[in-house]
């Protein structure tokens, strides 16, 4: 028998409006949570995806979906938050599509949030399998990060643990995607693309696209993905 809903213990998750997150919410609401969904608009490339955060959130039954701004472009230093061109593959290194400090500054205001809202668990989409090689996708940094949450929160000194979830971390792109299949994720309603347009179409040739793309072929899922090239 499931729980009342009253009964449910509630959870932050953070809704960039892409793939992963769109499956994270739904793992999350899998396993019992009250989902309270959290995007953040730091001065990205564009809002389609944004746009795509607060569809998904309702749609995948969300209790509430809140968008945060925090102006990243002041600080720019990314493809993503400067005029700074997106190189159609990732090279060698951390790419220019890194965004500095942004999925610190992301989960810090889903754990002021869970604070406020008595949750005890905060749900990211991050992955360190098929990704861009970001220093802030690693399991390193979340375990860090979980440790400083509970340093530096009332509830952490009161002896309330929270927990920092990244359910997808460690699977591939195409496990992911059938994961979200498995979980009636609309993939036709996600955004990955770090270029796309005012639609939310994809450009096709940026690394987002080029990794979406293979976790599609990889799962033998037909791509949903609208493109504009």
């Amino acid at each position: 028998m499931s729980k009342p809903e009253s009964d449910k213990p509630k959870a932050v998750v953070l809704v960039s409006g892409g793939m992963d997150s769109a499956v994270t919410l739904a793992l999350a609401r899998e396993q019992g949570f009250h989902c309270h969904a959290l995007s953040v608009s730091y001065g990205q490339r564009h809002s389609a995806e944004l746009v795509a955060a607060a569809e998904l959130a309702a749609s995948q039954g969300a209790i509430e979906h809140k968008t945060v701004v925090v102006d990243l472009r002041s600080i720019g230093g990314s493809a993503l938050t400067a005029d700074i061109a997106v190189p159609e593959s990732a090279g060698e290194g951390i790419p220019v599509t890194y965004v500095p400090a942004r999925n610190t500054i992301m989960l810090s205001i889903a754990l002021g949030w869970a604070e406020v809202l008595g949750a005890r668990e905060i749900f990211c989409g991050v992955n360190a399998v098929d990704y861009s090689g970001y220093p802030d996708c690693r399991p390193e940094f979340i375990d860090a990060f979980e440790r400083l949450a509970n340093l530096a929160t009332k509830a952490g000194v009161e002896g309330h643990r929270l927990r920092v979830r990244a359910p997808l971390m460690r699977q591939s792109k195409a496990d992911i995607v059938r994961e979200g299949i498995r979980l009636g994720v609309d993939f036709s309603r996600t955004v990955s693309c770090y270029q796309a347009d005012e639609q939310g179409r994809a450009c096709r040739v940026c690394d987002a696209c080029r990794l979406r793309a293979e976790g599609f072929a990889g799962a033998g899922v037909a791509d949903p993905t609208r493109y504009y090239c």
